[in-house]
């Protein structure tokens, strides 16, 4: 099967959060917070996403209540910190929403993605992942982490399913 069929079959987008919606650096502030930056048109992307129906999660062993609060605001509610074991919480959040492997995408970037990736149909991910990561995905896009590689994702599945362009699409 070829990677627009696939993509053609997708629901669900489950992304890891450092190294994919962020470029994966963090500062640290004196007072011990840590802050990321994310990319707009990732952004853009993963609200449009939300807007037209899709199921989108983050799953990031991460335990940073912005991340939470960020994702909220882009229309994310189904956000998991603290995933030390990544498949538990992708198996348990499949049963929950009734959902087969063969119509989720996860995009991850690093070894504890790994297991994941090798569940779904659309094993995606920057093209800054780990060489682990890189050689098990069926799609690696052409930008990195924290850098338009959500966008790129969600933007060819959409644009596979006849869903990219809208009236929605002009709106935040």
């Amino acid at each position: 099967m070829n990677i627009k069929q696939i993509f053609n079959n997708i629901t669900t987008f489950i992304f890891d959060f450092d190294g994919v919606i962020t470029d994966g650096n963090v500062l640290i502030t004196a007072q011990g917070d840590f802050l990321r930056s994310m990319n707009s048109k990732d952004s853009f992307a993963l609200q449009h996403a939300v807007k037209q129906g899709y199921n989108v999660a983050i799953i990031t062993g991460g335990a940073s209540a912005n991340v939470v609060e960020s994702m909220r605001m882009l229309g994310i509610t189904d956000v998991y910190l603290r995933s030390y074991d990544k498949l538990s919480v992708y198996n348990d959040y499949i049963t929950e929403r009734g959902l087969t492997h063969n119509e989720v995408l996860y995009m991850g970037d690093d070894l504890p993605d790994y297991p994941v990736l090798l569940k779904v149909a659309a094993k995606t991910c920057p093209h800054n992942a780990v060489h682990e990561v890189r050689a098990i995905c069926n799609y690696v896009s052409i930008q990195l982490g924290g850098h338009g590689a959500v966008r790129d994702v969600i933007e060819q599945v959409m644009r596979t399913q006849s869903k990219w362009v809208n009236d929605d699409v002009y709106h935040w």
